[in-house]
């Protein structure tokens, strides 16, 4: 069968319309959202230079950020829950407001500062938290945790973080595990996009855990959104470049019982409308699956991941 340049070109184009498509589908389907907004003084000309600061104690995530010459900041890949956010700057007082991320749509702000004076502080018990309004029962985990878990599966990372973070989840053999039901009613949601195939290292490999910004564990009843499951779905954001505007990464390398190496690197680096995160593991271990005996015979394996985020803010 003989093709003409034309026709070459002519299906790269539509092979490149297509990608930008379904790319853009994704963003649109996406389970984050951005916070943006422009910091002022009380005569209303701009701050520039000012912390901005977002947080929410329950799934510990938190980010910051400073104002740039227009007085402009912007959060973006932040996932849906609500947030606190802080202002300071200079000798203006410290201002606050609460954020609640629920769509793609940005949410835009306009904060006038006030100058800070002499001011009498009163102190009273009890504290305000973070109200969710969400009514399905679910599990907010954010690197700023799971950083610290002690994973007790280097070749399903991803299993073992749900199983140890999110209650209502128990441990199966070779890096599955069982929600509230049936565990063939599990289902992935990676950066909006539902992922319904098994997530264990015996059917195929899952996604490098150094890629993952945040994961939300819906258990018991998942919302009609997620299609026929019943039992467990887990909604992940992946890291992001945006707003890195400077190289940020890391380095790994291990070596363990069993004959266990493993190494890997990301790198994430971009500016306000282009950013580009990338993760690559690899894992070669005598206790790749979980067998009956202490002589390793059966369980040698090894995975090799390759992750790749590119973000581009068409406006």
């Amino acid at each position: 069968m003989r093709f003409s340049l034309k026709g070459a070109l002519l299906l790269l184009a539509a092979a490149f319309v297509l990608k930008f498509v379904v790319g853009y589908q994704a963003a649109a389907q996406s389970s984050s959202g951005t916070i943006q907004g422009v910091i002022k003084d009380p005569s209303g000309a701009v701050v520039a230079g000012a912390k901005v600061e977002i947080a929410n104690p329950v799934s510990g995530y938190h980010r910051e950020t400073v104002t740039g010459s227009s007085g402009e900041f912007r959060f973006v890949n932040v996932p849906f829950n609500p947030y606190h956010l802080v202002v300071t700057a200079g000798t203006f007082a410290p201002a606050a407001r609460d954020v609640d991320v629920r769509s793609a749509l940005p949410v835009a702000l306009s904060i006038a500062l006030t100058i800070e004076a002499a001011t009498t502080v009163t102190v009273e018990a009890g504290t305000v938290p973070l109200i969710e309004t969400d009514p399905n029962f679910h599990t907010d985990v954010d690197r700023g945790l799971f950083d610290k878990i002690p994973l007790e599966s280097q070749s399903s990372s991803v299993s073992s973080l749900v199983t140890l973070a999110s209650p209502g989840v128990v441990a199966d053999s070779n890096g599955m595990f069982h929600g509230i039901g049936d565990h063939a009613e599990n289902s992935f949601s990676v950066d909006g996009q539902p992922i319904t195939d098994q997530q264990s290292k015996v059917f195929s490999n899952q996604i490098p855990i150094d890629s993952i910004q945040s994961l939300e564990v819906i258990s018991g009843a998942p919302p009609a959104e997620y299609g026929d499951k019943t039992s467990l779905v887990i909604k992940v954001n992946t890291r992001s470049g945006l707003g890195q505007t400077t190289p940020t990464g890391s380095v790994t390398a291990s070596y363990g019982s069993f004959g266990s190496s493993a190494g890997g690197f990301n790198l994430a680096y971009g500016n306000q409308k282009i950013g580009n995160f990338i993760s690559v593991t690899g894992l070669n271990t005598g206790r790749f699956l979980d067998p009956p005996e202490f002589q390793v015979i059966h369980s040698k394996g090894n995975e090799e991941n390759f992750f790749d985020r590119a973000d581009f803010q068409l406006s």
